[in-house]
């Protein structure tokens, strides 16, 4: 088990993607990918694109050796993004991980260690600290390709952008194989930890519509959905 793609969805924040890259570049040892996803009508597209450029200029990223995916298309919003890029990215990699745009890997080797975790697991789920939430919840997590195979999907469909964190964890201990790395640090550089300014992409996902409908969508999947899903895990991976 070697190879580690992180998708990364993200809406007018190209100076943080190219501050995650920069730590991709620093911190990863492992044959890890970071693809970005960016909305089609995102007015930073163009930024985007930059950013991307410069990091083949800088020589960060080289076309032989595509580490630094761009992908575009239209808006989803963060969880149907997800699941559409997850099936393709399992398709080719051994692990399918996910960070937002405003997580900060510090840790040299986070992937690696990652991947060493889940070769142990081999089904299951890997998380690090984040400096927020801990062991409490995954804000940002890698999970083997076999579990998106066996349901087609990475997060629970329907929703929007909040409580993915609680499926990812619920989901692991569901199937008795989610590992937390205390001492492999993801930073989530976030405003409710005072690391970040609320900006509109945050106004907008964090409300309490988007709160409650969110949750409701987690917990009919953790009552009605998350069995099945545990069952076409281990039928696929014969866990």
């Amino acid at each position: 088990m070697n190879s580690l793609t992180i998708l990364v969805p993200t809406r007018g924040r190209p100076d943080n993607l190219a501050a995650l890259w920069q730590a991709f570049a620093e911190t990863c040892t492992g044959e890890t990918r970071l693809q970005a996803w960016v909305d089609d009508d995102d007015p930073q597209l163009e930024a985007y694109e930059q950013v991307h450029r410069a990091a083949y200029d800088d020589g960060s990223a080289r076309e032989d050796d595509p580490r630094f995916l761009l992908m575009v298309g239209p808006r989803l919003r963060l969880g149907p993004t997800l699941n559409i890029a997850a099936p393709n990215a399992a398709d080719w990699a051994d692990a399918v991980g996910f960070m937002g745009d405003d997580h900060r890997p510090k840790t040299p080797g986070w992937d690696t260690r990652y991947m060493a975790a889940l070769e142990r697991l081999g089904t299951g789920i890997v998380y690090g600290n984040d400096l927020i939430q801990g062991r409490a919840l995954p804000t940002q997590m890698a999970m083997t390709s076999d579990i998106i195979k066996a349901t087609g999907h990475i997060v629970p469909p329907g929703a929007i952008h909040l409580w993915l964190d609680n499926a990812w964890l619920a989901l692991g201990e569901a199937l008795g194989a989610i590992t937390y790395l205390p001492d492999v640090v993801v930073e989530h550089q976030h405003p409710i930890a005072g690391k970040a300014q609320w900006d509109a992409g945050y106004a907008e996902c964090n409300t309490d519509a988007v709160s409650t409908a969110d949750r409701q969508v987690f917990e009919q999947w953790r009552q009605q959905d998350l069995p099945r899903w545990v069952e076409q895990v281990r039928r696929y991976s014969r866990v």
